[in-house]
């Protein structure tokens, strides 16, 4: 039988730089990281606006941070309630001035 550990990636301390942790959380910085924005929302969304004669990409959506302003901005115009109150909460998962280049990814 084949060892399994054959392979082995050389020892995590000695992989590691000095100075880091290992431990998750440790030395984590958000400058620069992507925003997420949960897609079960994001699907709603398209679903209030496919209602209303509005198809929305949501790829595009989450890729295109000027369509998706525009989709939202539509969106918070309509007279129903509900889609002006999920679109207010996408708002803020799309507008933050300090990762404006930044891809918004979906979770799920």
């Amino acid at each position: 039988m084949q060892d399994l550990h054959a392979h082995r990636a050389p020892d995590a301390a000695a992989a590691a730089t000095p100075g880091s942790s290992l431990e998750a959380g440790d030395d984590f910085e958000d400058s620069g990281s992507p925003r997420y924005c949960p897609t079960g929302l994001l699907q709603g969304f398209a679903l209030l606006m496919a209602g209303r004669g509005r198809c929305v990409n949501t790829d595009m959506m989450l890729g295109d941070r000027e369509y998706a302003m525009w989709q939202l901005a539509c969106a918070r115009a309509s007279d129903d309630p509900e889609l002006v109150a999920l679109a207010t909460r996408l708002f803020f998962y799309f507008d933050d001035p300090l990762h404006c280049e930044m891809p918004v990814l979906g979770t799920a």
